[in-house]
């Protein structure tokens, strides 16, 4: 497991203390969470972007029916 450092504006900090005092778990714990809820999010996204600005082949729904080459 590798470690990284990240800057939280004081506002989130405070939430997070607070979060954290409240539940008896950690910090780095509730960070960890976050990173991992949303980083399937943030890859869809980013994957989309991609796919917009070069899109790939597409096929007609004759070519899908028809089982015609579907390589790229």
């Amino acid at each position: 497991m590798s470690m990284i450092s990240v800057r939280l504006p004081d506002q989130v900090e405070k939430r997070l203390d607070t979060l954290a005092k409240e539940t008896g778990r950690t910090k780095a714990y509730y960070v960890r969470e976050a990173i991992e809820e949303h980083l399937e999010e943030l890859e869809d996204i980013y994957t989309a972007v991609k796919r917009l600005e070069k899109p790939a082949k597409r096929w007609t729904l004759k070519e899908l029916e028809n089982n015609s080459d579907l390589e790229c």
